[in-house]
Order: structure tokens, then C-alpha cells, then sequence
């Protein structure tokens, strides 16, 4: 039986990620920070497909709340998949030079630190160095890293620039000792942080930008982590697989 956590699992891509995996069999942690009601909601979906759920609040750039995170997993066996999705973009979008010092270093401790940590503590639990019986980490990244994010959230996307950075090294340390690790980089997503940050027309604004003619769903991200945690991906790790409709 494979235990999941899942960082930021109770909206969005994190709670598609959490009800795909109860549907291929995962016992899943539903990691949250704010409030309880939503996670404890994706909770009762993964136990409608008949496997074992906890919600559990921590903040991933705590390195206290990610120990008793993992700790909390353990109650349902050994952790043998990790999700990195928790992030945040500090919200209001704009200029660099127009941006607060403390927004720009919560999006790199919860986007960057909170990513480290939780691989630090898989790796601990998986790795056959340590003991572990080996795992699959996947890393929630964006195409940001790549295309900017200019005007809006350059920082957010410097910091998804560093979690690819991050997997691909991660990975060769870790690549004898059983344990995998990608990340899957989504691009315009159908989510709540649109309108969280006061842009709900942003979907419509380039969806015209997109080859492919529209933004992707939450599910459409799910499948591709659900991939790189199977089997099936069995000789892939340090990849950074684009999931943006082709920009």
C-alpha cells in the first residue's frame, strides 16, 4: 500500500492530485495551512474511493511542522511518494520594483524552502541509504521558470526556477538509492489563484497565447504526477515535464 503526502492538497491541483491518486489505490495525507474545512473535504473524497486518509495542517517552510508532517504520514506506513504543490505567489501581481522585500521572501520560504525540506525528509524515509525501501518525488514547478511571469510575479517565477534546479540535482544524488525525483511544470491552470490575487479574466487573457486555444484543468496536472509517481516512469527522474498546452 503506498502512502502519498501531498503539500497544498486541499484545492486546486493539489486536492485533483489527492482524488486521482485514492483512485489508483495511494493512502493520502492532505497537507494544509490555512483553513481546515477544505482538506478535511478532499479527506472524505479519498476515502469515498476506499483508501485512508489524514488531513494535517503545516506550514512546509517550518522545519518543525514538516517533521511532524511526516511523522503524522507515518500513522499509515511508510511514506513511499511525496507531492511538492504547496506554493504561493504573495498574491497582488505586479513589478518587480514595485514589490515589498517581506512578500518576495514568504514566496522563496514556502516556494523554495518548503520544497527543500520536504524532499530532505522523504529522502531520509525513502532512500535505501537510510534504510528506506525507496520512493518517487514530484515536485510542482511552472512554466514561469521559463517564461518569466514579466509584470505579474518574476519572483514566483525565479523561485519555480529553482525548484527545477533543485529536482535535477536531487535526483543524481539520489538516483542509486531508489528514489526518484521529477517535477511537472504546469502552465495556465483553471484554479482559485487567479481571482485570489484580483485577476479572474487572466485565463481569458491569454488563452489566445496558448497553442493549444485554452488553459489546462486541474486533473490534466494530476495525470501527469500520477505518471511520474507510477511504475511506468520507472527510468525518469530529473525531468521537467511541461503540462501548458504547448507555450
Amino acid at each position: 500500500m503506498s502512502v502519498l503526502i501531498v503539500t497544498g492538497g486541499s484545492r486546486g491541483i493539489g486536492a485533483a492530485i489527492c482524488e486521482l491518486a485514492a483512485s489508483r489505490g495511494y493512502d493520502v495525507v492532505v497537507n494544509f495551512s490555512g483553513a481546515a474545512a477544505p482538506a478535511e473535504e478532499v479527506a472524505e473524497r479519498v476515502r469515498a474511493f476506499g483508501q485512508r486518509a489524514l488531513a494535517v495542517r503545516a506550514d512546509v517552510s517550518a522545519e518543525d511542522d514538516v517533521r511532524a508532517l511526516f511523522d503524522a504520514a507515518a500513522s499509515l506506513g511508510p511514506v513511499d511518494a511525496l507531492v511538492n504543490n504547496a506554493a504561493t505567489t504573495g498574491n497582488t501581481p505586479g513589478r518587480l520594483d514595485g514589490y515589498e522585500v517581506d512578500v518576495v521572501r514568504r514566496t522563496l520560504d514556502v516556494n523554495v524552502t518548503g520544497v527543500f525540506l520536504c524532499c530532505r525528509e522523504a529522502v531520509r524515509r525513502m532512500s535505501t541509504r537510510h534504510g528506506g525501501a525507496g520512493g518517487a518525488i514530484v515536485n510542482i514547478s511552472s512554466t514561469a521558470a521559463r517564461t518569466g511571469s514579466a509584470g505579474e510575479w518574476v519572483h514566483y517565477a525565479a523561485s519555480k526556477a529553482a525548484v527545477d534546479t533543485l529536482t535535477f540535482g536531487l535526483a543524481q544524488e539520489v538516483a542509486g538509492e531508489d528514489v526518484r525525483v521529477n517535477a511537472v511544470a504546469p502552465g495556465m491552470i483553471h484554479t482559485g489563484l487567479h481571482a485570489a490575487a484580483g485577476l479572474p479574466d487572466r485565463m481569458a487573457k491569454y488563452a489566445p497565447l496558448i497553442p493549444m486555444g485554452r488553459a489546462g484543468q486541474p486533473v490534466e496536472i494530476a495525470e501527469a504526477v500520477l505518471w511520474l509517481l507510477s511504475p511506468a516512469a520507472s527510468f525518469t527522474t530529473g525531468a521537467v515535464l511541461a503540462v501548458g498546452g504547448g507555450r
